[in-house]
């Protein structure tokens, strides 16, 4: 497997625009186009409170093909009622015309602030450039158009012989808060040209996700908007891959190192983050219960907060492991930082393991690894630290 460097996948073009959609100096519309129909998966958030682009997506991904993806970034189209459909609908539809396809060829997402209308006179404009912004190398574009409160554009991509022929997946995403997926994140595109029957794709996609985005937390809130979409046009050449193929587990691991290289760009990314954990769960009665026990401890704000001072406080690790409804072996408990054992036995190991692991706390990336002592199940989860800045930047995001 080798690392995409201009992150050209055959048969794609993508590209970004400035619209002005909440103000004026960046790029805030990108656009993702295949030549040829492309096979589309996908997921979405599992919050209630839907927005009408991902509303409209979820028909939209189960049809038998799709050409294109169009973004907005500033304004989520969630919580508008009828006209947030509507909206949705015509952009879509203003995006079809343009590129001369169906409406229902067309996928639509949005990030930004929630309830307020979109601006439809810029959209509409923003439309019309798009097409004109495409390039083969323009996937880095895209990426700074999908951009909110993320400090650096996140994108990846790697090439794999399979099946005899080169094929390429490339990505990209957006989010730093408002980060806890439940199938997707914040807003995800993949790209590849590898030729994959439908229902592969979204196996392989479904596998990479829970392996990457639904490990990461940053703030604990699961988005309106969270959407993740994959599409595959074929031009790589290879036989079309099944979920029976003999290439199906070489593409499904390829399509994950992709989700799991962009889910620690959004996990490092977090709003005011300045430190990037792997906290990792052993010895749990059965995975769902180590999931619940790493979720736990990353989303605990006394833990986070913890985090950011470099305060090896393994106290508030076993509280939020102990309270997250996974058994525990309360004399069994292991808490480490990284190969720094704290407590061993359910007891803390005294101040020189503490001053030992305040040293791993400085490192801007270690791992904490809880052993629960319960059975033979583990989980991870990445999550960040809790700064003052997060509170600055999220005080000030309407503004």
């Amino acid at each position: 497997m080798k690392e995409l460097k201009n992150y050209t996948v055959r048969g794609f073009r993508a590209g970004a625009v400035e619209a002005a959609i909440k103000k004026p100096g960046r790029l805030d519309m990108s656009l993702i186009c295949s030549d040829v129909p492309a096979v589309p998966a996908a997921v979405f958030t599992k919050n209630s409170v839907k927005a009408a682009p991902v509303l409209l997506d979820m028909e939209a991904a189960k049809g038998g093909h799709v050409r294109a993806i169009v973004a907005n970034s500033g304004n989520a189209n969630a919580c508008n009622g009828v006209r947030g459909m509507k909206d949705a609908l015509r952009t879509a539809h203003l995006m079809g015309e343009v590129l001369g396809v169906n409406t229902s060829d067309i996928f639509v997402a949005s990030t930004g602030v929630i309830g307020a209308p979109l601006p439809m006179e810029r959209i509409s404009a923003g439309i019309k450039l798009l097409p004109g912004a495409l390039k083969d190398d323009g996937l880095p574009d895209a990426a700074r158009g999908i951009m909110t409160t993320d400090t650096f554009p996140k994108i990846y991509g790697v090439s794999e012989r399979i099946g005899g022929k080169e094929v390429r997946i490339a990505g990209i995403a957006k989010g730093s808060g408002m980060i806890n997926p439940n199938m997707a994140t914040m807003l995800s595109f993949v790209i590849t040209d590898a030729a994959v029957e439908k229902r592969a794709l979204q196996a392989a996609l479904k596998a990479g996700v829970d392996d990457s985005f639904n490990c990461v937390t940053v703030d604990g809130d699961t988005s309106t908007n969270d959407t993740l979409i994959v599409l595959a046009n074929g031009m790589a050449g290879n036989k079309k891959i099944t979920t029976t193929s003999a290439e199906y587990g070489q593409f499904k691991k390829t399509l994950g190192a992709v989700l799991l290289a962009l889910a620690k760009m959004v996990a490092k990314d977090g709003e005011g983050a300045t430190k990037l954990v792997e906290v990792m769960v052993e010895g749990a009665k059965n995975p769902a219960e180590a999931k619940l026990a790493a979720k736990a401890v990353a989303n605990s704000p006394l833990v986070k907060t913890a985090l950011f001072a470099e305060d090896a406080n393994w106290g508030r690790i076993a509280c939020a492991a102990g309270y997250s409804g996974a058994e525990t072996g309360a004399d069994k408990l292991e808490i480490w930082f990284d190969r720094v054992c704290m407590v061993r036995g359910g007891v803390g190991l005294g101040p020189k393991a503490e001053a030992r692991a305040s040293e791993v706390l400085k490192k801007k990336e270690y791992k904490i690894i809880v052993k629960l002592g319960a059975g033979d199940a583990s989980a991870r989860v990445f999550t960040t630290d809790l700064s003052y800045e997060y509170v600055k930047i999220n005080a000030g995001y309407r503004s």
